[in-house]
């Protein structure tokens, strides 16, 4: 049994993570507000990540926290890159020092979206938005460190918490009868859980010794559902998955150019990850975003479903 750091518990990714890694051993969460552990780690304080790292002396310290808000990072670039960039090479010299491992989580935005292929991890990085620099700078920083390490690039999370496309989706279908919805950006919508329960898979394989697991396998991995699609296909689906539901006024769904939906910061036209080199290595059998997306709201009642939409008020700019 080995002792597991996780931050970013209130996070969809996070959230998912404290119940798939039960089994391991003892989860400690960690957030930004006091846990229940009674920690409070602010990942743009560098001397909080310390604290807390060198009081829970864990042996596995998985980074589910980030700055997320793809927009909004162009305007504050400086605390996206606290937060995204230096944040995670302070948890890679904190868990060297411990002889500890790091889990850290990536995103597809670090590529530039020139490709009409699936990205793999031999592919070069360039970021084309502040958001996807920061991400990529993180990756770079724990590396640099010299500590044994998985960096986990995922994709379009969506989940029932937190700020994502599908509840944006929901939402807006509350109070609108047309939505117009990008068709020109590719790439996989990933569920927070397949996320959470592919990354305790892997770490299921390494219990007996967690180092010389990680050791081994160290290096960056694309972790995401199969498949891809746009926005608006996400959306279609996400549609056609809930057409008997009574909450939503939404009769038009229109396909539009990215052109006619300006945002701060530029996405990538097309960041489909290849996922053969996780699957490979560990064994994983990663399900379709497809059939993920017909889980989740299949498993969800159109009352629930109402209820986590209205209890979570999101913005529209913050789905990626």
């Amino acid at each position: 049994m080995i002792r597991v750091l996780l931050t970013g518990i209130t996070g969809q990714v996070g959230w998912e993570l404290q119940r798939t890694l039960m089994t391991l051993g003892e989860v400690v969460p960690a957030g930004r507000k006091v846990s229940s552990a009674g920690l409070r780690m602010d990942l743009s304080q560098p001397d909080t990540i310390r604290y807390v790292i060198r009081e829970v002396k864990p042996n596995l310290i998985i980074n589910a926290a980030a700055y997320t808000a793809v927009d909004k990072a162009e305007a504050e670039p400086e605390l996206a890159m606290a937060v995204n960039g230096t944040a995670p090479g302070v948890i890679a010299e904190e868990a060297k020092l411990l002889g500890a491992g790091v889990i850290h989580y990536s995103t597809d935005y670090v590529f530039n979206g020139n490709q009409s292929t699936p990205y793999t991890e031999q592919d070069e990085p360039d970021p084309q938005n502040i958001y996807g620099k920061t991400k990529l700078a993180g990756e770079k920083a724990i590396q640099a460190i010299g500590v044994p390490y998985l960096i986990l690039r995922t994709s379009w999370v969506y989940g029932l918490r937190g700020k994502n496309f599908l509840l944006t989706m929901l939402k807006l279908a509350q109070e609108r009868q047309e939505l117009r919805v990008v068709d020109d950006q590719v790439g996989a919508p990933s569920w927070s859980r397949l996320i959470a329960e592919s990354t305790a898979q892997i770490l299921s394989q390494g219990t007996q010794d967690m180092t010389v697991f990680l050791n081994s396998n160290s290096g960056i991995y694309h972790l995401t559902a199969t498949g891809q699609t746009s926005w608006y296909g996400f959306a279609k689906a996400i549609f056609e998955n809930i057409s008997n539901s009574s909450h939503h006024k939404l009769k038009n769904l229109v396909a539009i150019p990215s052109k006619e939906y300006i945002t701060p910061a530029k996405r990538p036209a097309y960041s489909s990850l290849d996922t053969h080199k996780i699957s490979n290595t560990f064994g994983l059998c990663l399900p379709s975003w497809q059939v993920n997306l017909e889980l989740l709201l299949g498993a969800e009642s159109s009352d629930n479903l109402q209820e986590m939409v209205i209890s979570k008020p999101i913005s529209f700019i913050s789905y990626a």
